[in-house]
């Protein structure tokens, strides 16, 4: 931002080997982390911010040989600010195509930085929290992810970089369009901020669509899983801004937290309707969901995620300890193609992913904690 923040301390000097991709994907993450875990309805929180270098053209427009220009220039600047300090730094071309796809699942990079070709990389942290795309549809694209519901603390760190890259970079501004973008719509603040949110209750009874159409008239918009174009597989939506111009970014943090909170009151409320109505209907999924887990042979994609999300939504309503909710948060990325092919140490058709992903499933659910059906008096946490 236009503010100047000071850098946080790096801490005492000391030996850390250097980051690779493959310390990287072997490396918890901040939605795999077995700590992370910390609320039911919200799994993850995302600022993106959008930014051009003034005097170079778009990298959609732009010369292999300005892509690579512009790519050296943003890999170093970003490099040298605090909380990307002994980051990987890659290009993507360097990559294969797993590495790709299990940082796409990640939430790292976008599925259209992964296709393209030359001139393009990604810089990510450390505890890979915060990470920054160049020469995507922008040159660079920043965001900070936080698990749980945090807009505010992941609105302050992606504040805090962009600030010290702004130090560093000559950014493409407009006293009355705000920060330049590719994309038009983009215009002003050029901040996405979103939330994904599990909310199976508001799935289950048919409630969704009215949602989305509510969330749209307030000027949000609603993604599945992996954004634009992608499925809300296991009950998952991305709910974001569509706004950037004419619009601070502290409104906007406050109007999307705002429906952000009034989502959750619906989802709670959808849950509570649901137990009242027929309590041994919702315990039945429920039940099936564990039993599938725990005997199934071939399990897709889709379907693994939708039963891990009847196993969440069990851990939120006290069937299961709610310390195994951070289980399940791990599964619903490490059931994910490129995850379960990396695990396995090679590359498979669907076909052999999906006898593998059931069997590492049973493997998980084995010992898992046995559903205790036993309503408690309060309903749904």
């Amino acid at each position: 931002m236009k503010s100047t923040k000071s850098n946080t301390p790096s801490g005492k000097n000391r030996r850390v080997e250097p980051m690779t991709i493959s310390s990287l994907i072997e490396s918890p993450s901040e939605l795999t982390d077995a700590a992370s875990s910390k609320t039911a309805i919200v799994l993850m929180t995302r600022v993106r911010l959008a930014r051009n270098l003034a005097g170079n053209s778009f990298p959609g427009w732009a010369k292999p040989a300005q892509r690579e220009e512009v790519l050296a220039i943003c890999r170093e600047a970003v490099g040298a600010t605090a909380p990307m300090k002994r980051s990987l730094s890659i290009n993507v071309d360097e990559l294969t195509d797993l590495e790709k796809q299990i940082l796409v699942e990640r939430h790292l990079i976008s599925r259209e930085l992964s296709g393209a070709k030359t001139g393009a990389g990604v810089v990510i942290s450390r505890d890979q929290a915060f990470s920054v795309m160049i020469n995507e549809e922008d040159h660079l694209r920043i965001q900070v992810l936080r698990s749980g519901f945090q807009l505010k603390k992941t609105w302050a760190a992606i504040n805090e970089l962009d600030s010290a890259l702004e130090e560093r970079l000559d950014y493409a501004f407009s006293p009355t369009l705000g920060y330049l973008t590719a994309c038009p719509t983009n215009l002003g603040t050029a901040m996405r901020a979103s939330a994904m949110m599990h909310l199976p209750a508001l799935v289950i009874a048919s409630q969704m669509e009215k949602v989305v159409r509510a969330v749209n008239q307030l000027g949000m918009v609603v993604r599945g899983l992996f954004g634009e174009g992608s499925d809300a597989s296991g009950s998952i939506f991305q709910i974001s801004n569509q706004t950037t111009l004419g619009e601070s970014e502290e409104g906007i943090i406050k109007r999307l937290g705002s429906v952000l909170n009034t989502i959750i009151e619906h989802e709670l409320n959808a849950r509570q309707k649901l137990l009242e109505a027929d309590a041994n209907k919702i315990f039945d999924k429920i039940g099936r969901a564990f039993g599938i887990l725990q005997n199934g042979h071939v399990l897709s994609s889709s379907e693994a995620m939708n039963l891990l999300s009847l196993i969440r939504l069990g851990i939120d309503l006290g069937v299961f300890p709610d310390a195994k909710r951070c289980v399940i948060d791990r599964l619903l990325i490490e059931a994910q193609p490129g995850h379960l092919q990396h695990a396995q140490r090679g590359e498979f058709e669907p076909g052999q992913r999906d006898l593998l992903r059931a069997g590492r499933l049973r493997g998980e659910f084995a010992n898992f904690s046995k559903p205790n059906f036993t309503l408690s008096s309060d309903g749904p946490n």
